[in-house]
């Protein structure tokens, strides 16, 4: 059994967690096993996220299940209000040395790092932002890949990237064979409509 902790908090941005629970719970169901994501937050309250969804969290930091996987968003919250908020950082600290693998999508992991897992390591960051982290000393950015596995770490760059990550990661815990067949069932098969080279 797998169980994933998908950290939620204000001003998070939607499509960072959700597109991994999608591929998160995909997999459980394909699997038929008991495994399960679930949403944790600081409190119990729903959480408005940055575009204005709102989501009620399953968990709250100091009462949930074990969890195999963390997966820790960006979005506004993330770099402003949480990076300086010790309950959460103090909170992720503490999971990412129980946990087998820690995540983020997108600024998530400025989050990371104000937390202390990312410090030393290689990560993939939204583009906006991978100056600014860099900046915060003691990390490598790496700017040219949709994800990037250092060790046990792995971090994405923004948004529809964290499917990308959350894919590589089902496949590295259940297998590739397993990952391809939830990528087929979540019919993910990017085809951008405007790329760059295509005459308008």
């Amino acid at each position: 059994m797998t169980t994933y902790g998908l950290l939620v908090f204000e001003d998070a941005e939607e499509l960072d967690f959700v597109g991994p629970w999608e591929v998160f719970t995909a997999s459980a169901m394909v699997r038929g096993l008991d495994d399960k994501a679930v949403l944790i937050a600081e409190g119990s309250g729903p959480v408005r996220c940055n575009k204005g969804m709102r989501v009620l969290p399953d968990h709250v930091l100091d009462d949930h299940p074990k969890l195999d996987v963390l997966l820790v968003p960006g979005g506004r919250g993330a770099r402003e209000a949480q990076v300086d908020n010790s309950s959460v950082t103090g909170w992720i600290a503490k999971v990412a040395d129980q946990a087998d693998w820690v995540t983020s999508v997108c600024t998530g992991a400025v989050l990371l790092h104000a937390a202390g897992p990312a410090k030393g390591r290689r990560v993939a960051t939204h583009w906006s932002w991978e100056d600014a982290l860099e900046a915060r000393g003691d990390v490598t950015v790496v700017r040219d890949a949709r994800y990037v596995v250092d060790g046990n770490l792995v971090t994405s760059q923004g948004v529809s990237a964290g499917i990308d990550m959350a894919l590589w990661l089902i496949g590295r815990i259940h297998g590739r064979d397993h990952a391809r067949t939830v990528r087929r069932y979540i019919q993910y098969e990017p085809a951008p409509p405007y790329l760059a080279d295509e005459p308008m």
